[in-house]
């Protein structure tokens, strides 16, 4: 068993002994000295039992003391300005005293660089009351906020823009501040990410306030919830309660704190919190929040970005095709200057959104033509095809090869047949998946467009004659084979004229057998079979499939 004289003084500190003068202590701690001046028997170690300091710190004020040498560092100094403080190691009680000396250090040492600040910044996580109190961590908020001011990029290079496939500084249109030029960073900066989030949000929210540009803030609020917000899966897994719950905080906070400026943060990072924010349960405003970052900076995005997975036992579908709506209403309430290459943009990228959901089993009809309504919504004014929508409810039928009739006709009803290219309306002409109404659409507007095609040719064939004909030469020559080619095109013409009257004829049918049920599935099976062999796409020698190769199921 350990024995100490009556002059001294065991103490306690986390379950580690310190065995201590009375006398020196109380030279130094004006503390202990009120309290042997009260009462000289008192028992130090039961009063000081709570003292507010690891063995290590203690330790430092023993050796301070017993007169030993100090070494001091940035991650002691802010608990040994606080432990100073409590003990009441003041210069009022003992000239040159340990609170003096460990503040002047922070002051000399710590306040003058990012690197210190940030790591004593860090250090207070220990004493975080006692430092709040002391003002070290207002000190230290304003030295990292003061530097920030200074040189931005110590908070982190801001991410490059989505168009350029550079570093922001290698981007010829990036034009840097002619004061930062002067100077590179030939040392590594301390993230702030290695703070914690009560730490991080009021140095974000100063910079906000004080103006600090906002890619290099969003550049911080990148970094930081890539460490803090990802850790684990979107879909939960086996993460605590207590990390699911610091994850939405963090997304919550960085989502509140990001600034509003177009662009800054790719789509990506903004579904990845989506997706761990809907997962993690965080608030509505925070999802809402999003969402509307997303929706106007939806030219930017790709298909990938759009595919947030359904949550919850009940969950309908695989993607959350809802999300996606809103996300796209989003933005048309808010951005009202997308100039037409954004436009098409997002036209292509929700004809990709629709493609890619097609194929889902679950994705019931009135939310797949939902979804190709904006598609189609989306192509307006622009000169896009619809291909793409054609290529998407193709897909939808051939994974639902259950529906009837009316409810495939049901799914096409958002196909533009106008739009649709040569190649797009020879191949659903083929296509047996397609319902017959809709098949006779497409042969309809084929040969329409046959005929405008006709009629063009004759316009240019008339022009070329008449400028042969101004010619002396050439006048017998240009008769002859203009006449030839205005008798072919006369016979074409025909040809259109007779493809559009069978057409007419057979959209009456189909209309007229409506009504008749089951007899009617027999005749129109034969209709079927006596259009497409009008239009050729099949002879006598061939049965009636006209289905294409199965290489060529999808060529738009």
């Amino acid at each position: 068993m350990s024995t100490y004289s009556s002059g001294e003084v065991q103490i306690h500190v986390r379950g580690i002994p310190f065995v201590l003068d009375r006398e020196l202590l109380a030279l130094r701690s004006s503390r202990v000295a009120a309290l042997l001046k009260e009462n000289p028997c008192q028992d130090l170690s039961y009063v000081l039992r709570d003292i507010p300091a690891d063995p290590e710190t203690f330790e430092l004020v023993v050796r301070f003391c017993h007169g030993f040498e100090l070494n001091l560092s940035t991650d002691n100094i802010v608990p040994l300005c606080c432990l100073a403080h409590y003990l009441g190691m003041t210069e009022s009680h003992s000239v040159d005293n340990l609170l003096k000396k460990a503040l002047t250090l922070f002051g000399e040492r710590v306040l003058q660089s990012w690197n210190e600040s940030v790591k004593a910044l860090r250090a207070s996580e220990k004493v975080a009351k006692q430092a709040m109190h002391l003002g070290l961590v207002d000190a230290c908020l304003e030295s990292i906020i003061g530097k920030a001011l200074a040189d931005p990029r110590l908070l982190g290079q801001p991410i490059r823009p989505w168009t350029s496939g550079v570093d922001i500084e290698d981007d010829e249109n990036y034009k840097p501040n002619v004061r930062r030029r002067l100077f590179v960073l030939d040392w590594e900066s301390e993230s702030l990410s290695t703070l914690s989030l009560h730490l991080y949000t009021p140095i974000i929210d100063a910079m906000v306030k004080h103006k600090v540009p906002s890619q290099y803030v969003a550049a911080s609020l990148c970094e930081y919830v890539k460490k803090w917000g990802f850790s684990g899966n979107a879909g939960g897994g086996e993460t605590s309660i207590y990390k699911r719950n610091a994850q939405r905080e963090v997304i919550e906070a960085v989502e509140r704190l990001l600034p509003r400026e177009r662009g800054l943060v790719p789509c990506s990072l903004l579904s990845e919190m989506l997706r761990f924010a809907v997962s993690l349960e965080a608030s509505s405003d925070c999802k809402n929040g999003l969402e509307i970052r997303i929706g106007t900076q939806l030219d930017q995005a790709t298909v990938e970005d759009l595919l947030i997975p359904s949550q919850g036992y009940a969950k309908e579908t695989q993607y959350d095709t809802e999300c996606v709506r809103r996300i796209l209403k989003n933005l048309y309430r808010n951005n009202t200057s997308l100039d037409i290459p954004g436009i098409i943009k997002v036209s292509e990228l929700m004809e990709e959104f629709l493609v890619e959901v097609a194929s889902d089993i679950d994705l019931r009809i009135s939310t797949f033509v939902s979804l190709a309504e904006m598609a189609a919504v989306a192509s307006r004014g622009t000169r896009r095809s619809s291909d793409g929508i054609y290529r998407a409810i193709d897909i939808y039928l051939d994974k639902h090869k259950h529906l009837t009739e009316a409810e495939r006709e049901e799914v096409c009803q958002m196909l533009d047949y106008q739009r649709m290219s040569p190649e797009a309306l020879e191949h659903a002409a083929r296509n047996e998946r397609l319902p017959l109404r809709v098949v006779v659409q497409v042969l309809f507007v084929g040969q329409l467009q046959l005929r405008e095609t006709i009629s063009m040719k004759a316009e240019a064939e008339e022009e070329e004659e008449e400028e042969e004909g101004e010619e002396g030469g050439g006048v017998e020559l240009g008769c002859s084979e203009g006449g030839g080619v205005r008798r072919e095109m006369e016979k074409m013409g025909s040809k259109v004229m007779e493809l559009e009257r069978e057409c007419h004829v057979m959209r009456k049918e189909i209309e007229k057998g409506k009504s008749i049920g089951g007899k009617q599935m027999k005749g129109g099976v034969s209709m079927w079979k006596a259009m497409k062999r009008k239009f050729g796409c099949i002879s006598s020698k061939h049965n009636s499939s006209c289905q294409v190769n199965k290489k060529m199921a999808h060529p738009i």
